[in-house]
């Protein structure tokens, strides 16, 4: 099969089509001749060798989540068949022709859905559920402030949240993204170049602040999160973009009963992701299938193009997902 592999930890050009034996089904998995693979911020991660697969992963085919068709299944698999439409989370080789993955981590493919957009949706909706509803234990008539809100990630937070009857505040760095995550759902954008976030909380919610934060961005967002937070509000981190090293009010985080928490996806197991994939379905399928969460792409490039896929994401001149079309 084609695969696009990592020669070597570097820029995007050490991304390079080649040759590799075809993915092989084992037991309590489906092969999915793969037609499309979403690109995200953890394949730079991994490309650039900050971020090493977890055992059992491709140590040099990125790629976490896929849309294709089932070719063949394992034993032990009762759910799927031939032929079946699917798109999967992956612990990796996503950017590949063939993919097995466990039978659990796959999902329908809606009718009304293209491969491409389909293979944008794994990643980040399993990651915002598992991460607001299950970590943050976001309840009905809470609030949520999500940043990066122009970010696949934030993309899926806001819909999924206002799906569900949430108000949601986002961060975003220009008013081009911030009117666009307003017109995604959003309550209001906070452009943080401009702005101060912590302080527009306040003023919105007339001092009480928001009861879930879901941040990607660590360093010195720290602070003003807390500040930000509504009393027994939860902060939830997924990434730090700006650093891992912070200080923190302990003394706001006691005053306010605050939770800071936070996790990593692609290390969990198979029986975590699959229970993750289970809600999906249940709660969020169902909206998809109806229109009222759609799939955000910007650019859907050819395989061999994957080193112009990472370019634009490092560039941060993008809303929505980058997607590669393999078949």
């Amino acid at each position: 099969m084609k695969a696009i592999v990592i020669t070597q930890p570097g820029g995007p050009e050490v991304l390079q089509i080649a040759e590799r034996p075809k993915s092989v089904c084992g037991t309590g998995e489906v092969l999915v001749k793969v037609y499309a693979t979403g690109v995200n911020r953890p394949d730079v991660y991994q490309r650039k060798g900050n971020y090493p697969p977890p055992k059992g992963a491709s140590p040099d085919i990125p790629g976490l989540e896929i849309a294709g068709i089932v070719e063949q299944i394992g034993e032990d698999v009762s759910h799927w068949k031939v032929g079946d439409k699917v798109c999967a989370l992956l612990t990796g080789g996503g950017y590949a022709e063939y993919c097995a993955v466990p039978h659990g981590q796959c999902l329908p493919v809606p009718d009304n859905l293209s491969f491409e957009e389909a293979a944008s949706l794994p990643e980040t909706f399993f990651t915002v559920w598992s991460n607001v509803f299950d970590r943050g234990q976001l309840k009905r008539s809470e609030t949520l402030l999500v940043h990066g809100g122009s970010s696949g990630i934030g993309v899926a937070a806001i819909q999924m949240a206002k799906a569900l009857g949430h108000k949601v505040y986002v961060t975003a760095g220009s008013e081009e993204k911030c009117r666009f995550c307003e017109n995604l759902g959003a309550e209001r954008a906070i452009n943080y170049k401009t702005e101060n976030f912590a302080g527009v909380i306040n003023e919105i919610t007339n001092g009480k602040g928001v009861d879930v934060i879901l941040d990607m961005i660590g360093g010195d967002y720290v602070q003003p999160n807390i500040k930000s937070l509504a009393e027994d509000g939860r902060l939830v981190m997924i990434n730090m973009m700006l650093g891992n090293n912070v200080q923190v009010d302990l003394s706001a985080v006691m005053s306010k009963r605050l939770t800071i928490t936070g996790s990593t996806l692609r290390s969990r197991d198979v029986a975590f992701k699959s229970a993750i994939a289970k809600k999906l379905e249940h709660t969020i399928w169902p909206l998809l299938v109806t229109g009222n969460i759609k799939p955000v792409i910007n650019t859907v490039f050819p395989l061999e193009k994957a080193s112009d896929a990472h370019a634009l994401m490092e560039s941060g001149d993008l809303i929505g997902k980058v997607v590669l079309r393999v078949g």
